[in-house]
């Protein structure tokens, strides 16, 4: 037996930058894999994230679930983008659809645009942390002095004070990774072009620093719309291979528009 399966650029027109995510279809396969079947295959495909896409029984809907080559996570925007950019691309719905997901967050969806394609994401509010909670992983982690430290049950989200300092930061894996939750650090953009820059740290997950990350951008927004008091962004994330993501909160949601190629197809033999 064979399955479809594709490696997708995700948050960049250009191949080789942006997040890069495998999508693996299930249609073809008469009784849905097991946990760990799809775990080995992400750990083969050795990407930050591999989702696994099927359409629901008497429904419109697919089931999406996504791995590191570790874990299972609960929420992952570019393989998200990556799973409805090959629904798109192979014709297996019109761009005039919308794609929805039933996942570990409950129904996300996505539509085709002119800029891209957009998903339909929860908004994941962040808090301040006081100085005494801070753990001491964090900032000795980090190495630098922070402007402001905030988080929520995922991730810490941490506003460094320059591009230079956040483009530079060269943090200690190895402290981060004790933390179980990811290490956002953001600031403001130097450049017109963007509303602000971050860059994602997610060892506990098997991943050093995520190249481009929409669900770490769910809280980024929250953020930075009490900053700068608007809801509506252009953000890059400064990795190596670098992504741009349209940022926008609607009430309690936020919408991540990106565009994404695809550089390889296969299949998987099962």
């Amino acid at each position: 037996m064979t399955i479809r399966i594709f490696t997708v650029d995700a948050f960049t027109a250009q191949p080789f930058a942006g997040n890069p995510a495998a999508v693996c279809l299930l249609d073809d396969v008469p009784a849905v894999p097991g946990d760990a079947w799809m775990q080995a295959v992400a750990a083969e495909m050795n990407l930050s994230e591999t989702a696994f896409l099927r359409r629901q029984p008497d429904s419109r809907a697919f089931a999406l679930c996504w791995f590191t080559p570790v874990v299972e996570v609960p929420l992952c925007g570019h393989a998200t983008l990556a799973s409805a950019h090959v629904l798109f691309e192979q014709g297996i719905l019109s761009i005039d659809e919308p794609a929805e997901f039933d996942t570990l967050s409950g129904r996300l969806s996505a539509r085709h645009t002119s800029r891209g394609i957009t998903l339909d994401f929860p908004l994941q509010p962040v808090e301040r942390i006081p100085d005494a909670d801070v753990p001491d992983a964090l900032r000795e982690g980090l190495g630098v002095a922070p402007v402001e430290i905030t988080g929520n049950s995922d991730r810490f989200v941490v506003q460094l004070g320059d591009e230079e300092t956040l483009r530079n930061l060269q943090p200690d894996l190895r402290q981060l990774s004790t933390l179980q939750r990811g290490t956002v650090v953001t600031c403001r953009s130097e450049t017109p072009a963007f509303d602000f820059l971050s860059r994602n740290f997610l060892p506990h997950r098997g991943i050093p620093e995520d190249p481009v990350t929409g669900a770490a951008h769910c809280s980024l927004a929250h953020f930075w719309s009490l900053k700068l008091g608007k809801d509506k962004f252009t953000a890059y994330q400064a990795s190596k291979r670098g992504g741009t993501l349209g940022v926008e909160i609607i009430d309690e949601r936020v919408r991540l528009t990106g565009q994404a190629v695809t550089v390889l197809h296969g299949v998987l033999e099962r």
